[in-house]
């Protein structure tokens, strides 16, 4: 009997082997093995990467940190904390992507404990008071009600693609007063039951399921009136149901599972603006700092300049050839300018602490790159002229690189599949269901005392009864059929035979009167989408406004500098004039500081400028969308997160 029941346990675990659904795909880093266990053990995702790349000591020497502006984007994609995180996403999107594939609602845990002491219907008294609704024990039948309950979902919701199989056994052994004895011919109803039972359920991607089932339960009962004591019952079930409208279709119900595996696609493009988004910061970064180094330059220079035209005051005023308010004014431009630079410098290390916290994973926090300065190799440099696509050509480009114009698409698709939930909701629950059953019994027979026939009859035995001499000498006693006598084996050729055949069908119809909830879901839904069409033609709009913007933005940079550059030139050779005309005693100290500053004023707007472009150059990459491809970028070498460019320090270092 044991190995009967492993038999037909292992047949309908191996039918869970199959494709019954969805094609699977694991989000498992690192399996833990194959076959029916591996799909018990938990995943191996990658760890957090805290530390940073060892590109940073191939770039360190003497305290300084040598970046040029490709050096830079590869510390960033290796090491910035942003860019990390959002590695993960795949990962994520690939989970959830694997979790639709399975389809259903989140299941309840199923319970054993409703088939404690079960017999199949018919199965000795137990069993016939069972199939009469009779009880004696005076125990509630409700306990099991609550098991395997499933959390509800609003709209159709997608069956269990992926098989369950599950084995129960029970034993119990049960005392059951009987008020009434004519049946089981005894006070106190003794039953010892052992249940079995193997089930696999499977859902199906158009909105079907089917559960095979079969059960085997063992009674062994004190009633003196069992013709059949102990007995085996078997079953073997297969039943199946099909949504005809709610719930119907291979669109419908793998629309979840479509969404998500879009969602990956989606992920990536998301990724690769958060790449970018990087870049940009890096390199507007990058060059501020290049132009923070000239700014505190050119203020250097400015307070050597006018620290020395102090200097010469003072010399003036003690041969008595100068008042002395000369020098109190001379005096105020020194203060002046030592006021800019301190200014200069101290935007010079914010700008340092920015860049280094986009660089690495731990920011100030690591010593090393706390305490070093950065040096910027690469200077930023404005042409002549601009070599400019033109506008047509630049919206091209645009339209086919922008990462968020693709995305807006892919998010437009997935909305019209969610969409197919509430227009399928509007049709009524409709539902088709069929169950064939095949059942045997068999046990080991008893013969029950049925009276004696009278001494003045005739002695015959009629249909159905045997003589009992051990009764006494005209004893009849009721016997059982001799086709439900022997052991499990006998019951299990029944069952397969087919000798005790039941099969039911029928279709469940049910809609929902006035539907007003559905048919507004479903309207909602639409007029969503709607806006969502207009919002996507919106940004594409947009994007010709602002591609032309950029266009005409670097160029207006580049003439702004160059005129800066002009008048920068025109400031210095107006100080050095006034500053000969003082020296011939034909100006004033006034003058003399007022071009000082003019000149520093020109300076800094000339700084500004040349940051302006820079900026503006990187904008246009990221308007276009080819920012990535500007900088020679590997997006897989980014999610991978080891940029193969090597990082090497020049032959010769500047000094800053």
């Amino acid at each position: 009997m044991k190995r009967a029941r492993q038999y037909i346990a292992l047949g309908l675990c191996a039918l869970t082997t199959g494709p019954l659904g969805w094609s699977q795909q694991s989000i498992e880093a690192v399996p833990h093995g194959g076959g029916i266990f591996g799909s018990y053990s938990a995943p191996v995702l990658p760890g957090a990467r805290l530390a940073n790349s060892n590109r940073f000591a191939a770039l360190i020497q003497g305290g300084k940190l040598y970046l040029t502006a490709q050096d830079a984007v590869a510390l960033a994609l290796e090491n910035n904390i942003d860019i990390e995180s959002d590695r993960y996403n795949a990962l994520i999107s690939q989970g959830n992507y694997t979790r639709q594939l399975a389809g259903g609602p989140l299941p309840g845990v199923p319970s054993g404990s409703s088939q404690a002491g079960s017999v199949q219907s018919g199965q000795g008294v137990a069993g016939s008071q069972a199939a009469a609704g009779v009880s004696n024990s005076g125990s509630s039948s409700n306990g099991g009600n609550g098991t395997n309950a499933t959390i509800s979902q609003i709209g159709p919701v997608t069956p269990t693609l992926d098989p369950s199989f599950s084995s129960t056994e029970t034993f119990s052994h049960k005392s059951n007063p009987q008020y009434n004895a004519t049946q089981s011919q005894t006070y106190n109803l003794i039953d010892n039951t052992r249940n079995y039972t193997e089930s696999i359920n499977a859902g199906f991607i158009y909105g079907g399921k089917a559960t095979l089932t079969f059960a085997n339960s063992y009674l062994n009962e004190n009633s003196p009136g069992d013709l059949l004591n102990p007995t085996n019952g078997t079953a073997l079930s297969l039943s199946v149901q099909q949504n005809l409208f709610y719930g119907f279709g291979k669109a419908l119900n793998a629309r979840n599972i479509t969404i998500a595996k879009a969602n990956i696609g989606i992920n990536d493009l998301t990724f690769q603006t958060q790449v970018i988004a990087v870049v940009v910061s890096v390199l507007n970064n990058y060059y501020s700092l290049a132009a923070d180094y000239e700014d505190r330059r050119a203020k250097r220079e400015a307070l050597t300049v006018a620290q020395r035209f102090f200097e010469d005051n003072k010399k003036q005023v003690q041969i008595g050839t100068m008042a002395p308010l000369d020098v109190t004014t001379a005096e105020a431009q020194v203060a002046t300018s030592e006021q800019n630079l301190v200014v200069s410098e101290t935007t010079l290390e914010q700008d340092q602490v920015t860049l280094k916290n986009l660089l690495s994973r731990n920011g100030l926090a690591d010593p090393v790159i706390a305490n070093v300065e950065i040096i910027p190799l690469d200077r930023i440099e404005v042409p002549e002229s601009d070599t400019l696509p033109s506008f047509k050509d630049a919206l091209a480009t645009a339209m086919t690189y922008r990462v968020d114009l693709k995305s807006d698409q892919l998010n437009l698709i997935n909305s019209r599949t969610s969409a197919l939930g509430t227009a399928n909701g509007v049709l009524p629950q409709a539902v088709a269901f069929a169950t064939l059953k095949q059942q045997g019994l068999s046990g080991t027979p008893h013969t029950v005392f049925a009276g004696s026939i009278p001494a003045n009859s005739p002695f015959a035995v009629p249909a159905g009864y045997v003589a009992c001499p051990s009764f006494g000498p005209r004893a009849i006693c009721e016997a059982p059929d001799k086709y439900f006598q022997g052991n499990i084996t006998d019951a299990l050729g029944q069952m397969i035979r087919r000798d005790f055949p039941s099969e039911s069908g029928g279709i469940f119809f049910g809609p929902t009167l006035r539907n007003r909830q559905a048919r507004a879901d479903q309207s909602i839904d639409q007029l969503s989408l709607r806006q969502q069409e207009l919002e996507n033609e919106r940004t594409i709009n947009q994007v010709a406004v602002d591609v032309s913007n950029q266009l005409i933005g670097l160029q207006q940079a580049r003439i702004k500098y160059q005129a800066a550059v002009k008048n920068r030139v025109l400031e210095q050779q107006l100080l050095d004039a006034e500053q000969k005309k003082f020296a011939l005693g034909a100006s004033t100290t006034y003058n003399v500081v007022t071009q000082e500053r003019d000149l520093a004023a020109a300076q800094a707007t000339e700084i500004a400028a040349l940051a302006g472009y820079s900026q503006a150059r990187i904008q246009l990459d990221q308007t276009l969308g080819t920012t990535l491809k500007s900088n020679n970028i590997s997006i897989e070498e980014v999610q991978k997160g080891r940029v193969a460019r090597t990082s090497a320090l020049p032959a010769v270092l500047p000094d800053r």
